[in-house]
Protein backbone atom coordinates (compact mmCIF):
# COMPACT_ATOMS: atom_id res chain seq x y z
CA UNK A 1 0.00 0.00 0.00
CA UNK A 2 1.18 3.68 -0.78
CA UNK A 3 1.81 6.27 1.46
CA UNK A 4 -1.76 7.76 2.94
CA UNK A 5 -0.70 10.90 2.97
CA UNK A 6 1.06 12.54 -0.42
CA UNK A 7 2.54 15.84 -1.33
CA UNK A 8 1.79 16.83 -5.10
CA UNK A 9 3.35 20.23 -6.67
CA UNK A 10 0.98 23.00 -7.76
CA UNK A 11 1.15 23.37 -11.50
CA UNK A 12 -0.44 26.29 -13.56
CA UNK A 13 -2.82 24.58 -16.11
CA UNK A 14 -3.32 27.68 -17.86
CA UNK A 15 -2.94 31.54 -16.99
CA UNK A 16 -4.46 32.71 -13.67
CA UNK A 17 -5.00 28.63 -12.76
CA UNK A 18 -3.36 26.31 -10.33
CA UNK A 19 -3.89 22.85 -9.88
CA UNK A 20 -2.97 20.42 -6.92
CA UNK A 21 -3.66 16.72 -6.30
CA UNK A 22 -5.02 16.73 -2.75
CA UNK A 23 -5.67 12.92 -3.15
CA UNK A 24 -5.36 9.97 -5.55
CA UNK A 25 -6.09 6.05 -6.02
CA UNK A 26 -7.16 4.29 -9.25
CA UNK A 27 -10.64 4.57 -8.76
CA UNK A 28 -10.67 7.75 -7.30
CA UNK A 29 -8.50 11.31 -6.90
CA UNK A 30 -9.14 14.74 -5.60
CA UNK A 31 -7.75 17.58 -6.81
CA UNK A 32 -7.98 21.62 -6.05
CA UNK A 33 -8.19 23.98 -8.71
CA UNK A 34 -7.26 27.96 -7.86
CA UNK A 35 -8.68 30.66 -10.13
CA UNK A 36 -7.94 34.64 -10.25
CA UNK A 37 -10.71 36.74 -11.44
CA UNK A 38 -11.32 36.26 -15.05
CA UNK A 39 -9.58 33.02 -15.25
CA UNK A 40 -10.44 30.38 -17.47
CA UNK A 41 -11.16 26.51 -17.48
CA UNK A 42 -10.97 26.09 -20.66
CA UNK A 43 -13.80 23.92 -22.31
CA UNK A 44 -13.12 20.23 -22.73
CA UNK A 45 -14.62 17.13 -21.52
CA UNK A 46 -13.76 13.48 -20.47
CA UNK A 47 -14.34 10.12 -19.36
CA UNK A 48 -14.23 10.62 -16.00
CA UNK A 49 -17.61 11.65 -14.21
CA UNK A 50 -16.50 14.39 -11.73
CA UNK A 51 -18.14 16.78 -9.10
CA UNK A 52 -17.12 19.89 -8.22
CA UNK A 53 -17.42 21.27 -5.02
CA UNK A 54 -17.09 25.42 -4.58
CA UNK A 55 -14.83 26.12 -1.44
CA UNK A 56 -14.76 29.84 -2.54
CA UNK A 57 -15.23 32.47 -5.19
CA UNK A 58 -17.44 32.63 -7.93
CA UNK A 59 -17.84 30.63 -11.26
CA UNK A 60 -19.96 30.58 -14.82
CA UNK A 61 -20.05 27.36 -15.74
CA UNK A 62 -21.08 26.04 -18.95
CA UNK A 63 -21.82 22.20 -19.34
CA UNK A 64 -22.90 20.92 -22.30
CA UNK A 65 -25.57 23.61 -23.74
CA UNK A 66 -26.22 24.69 -20.27
CA UNK A 67 -25.16 27.90 -18.26
CA UNK A 68 -24.81 28.28 -14.31
CA UNK A 69 -23.37 30.24 -12.06
CA UNK A 70 -22.28 28.66 -8.65
CA UNK A 71 -20.79 30.35 -5.68
CA UNK A 72 -19.52 29.24 -2.12
CA UNK A 73 -20.94 25.88 -0.77
CA UNK A 74 -22.10 25.12 -4.18
CA UNK A 75 -21.78 21.41 -5.65
CA UNK A 76 -22.93 19.88 -8.95
CA UNK A 77 -21.87 16.49 -11.01
CA UNK A 78 -20.81 16.55 -14.44
CA UNK A 79 -21.52 12.88 -16.44
CA UNK A 80 -18.75 11.49 -17.75
CA UNK A 81 -18.43 12.82 -21.74
CA UNK A 82 -19.93 16.19 -20.68
CA UNK A 83 -18.39 19.49 -22.79
CA UNK A 84 -17.39 21.84 -19.77
CA UNK A 85 -15.32 24.71 -18.60
CA UNK A 86 -15.74 28.00 -16.51
CA UNK A 87 -15.30 31.69 -16.08
CA UNK A 88 -13.96 32.48 -13.03
CA UNK A 89 -16.27 35.64 -11.71
CA UNK A 90 -14.61 36.40 -8.21
CA UNK A 91 -11.15 34.51 -7.12
CA UNK A 92 -11.70 31.50 -5.07
CA UNK A 93 -10.88 27.23 -5.12
CA UNK A 94 -12.84 24.59 -6.58
CA UNK A 95 -12.43 20.76 -5.17
CA UNK A 96 -12.99 18.41 -8.01
CA UNK A 97 -13.27 14.70 -7.67
CA UNK A 98 -12.90 12.22 -10.69
CA UNK A 99 -13.67 8.64 -10.98
CA UNK A 100 -11.65 6.96 -12.20
CA UNK A 101 -8.44 9.12 -11.21
CA UNK A 102 -7.31 11.44 -14.26
CA UNK A 103 -3.99 9.76 -14.35
CA UNK A 104 -3.33 12.81 -17.21
CA UNK A 105 -2.53 15.14 -13.88
CA UNK A 106 0.19 12.68 -12.00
Amino acid sequence: MSEPVQSFPEISPGPGVLRQVLADAPELMVVSFRFEAGAIGALHDHPHVQSTFVESGRYRFFLDDATFEVGPGDSFVIPSGARHGCECLEAGRLVDCFTPRRDDFL
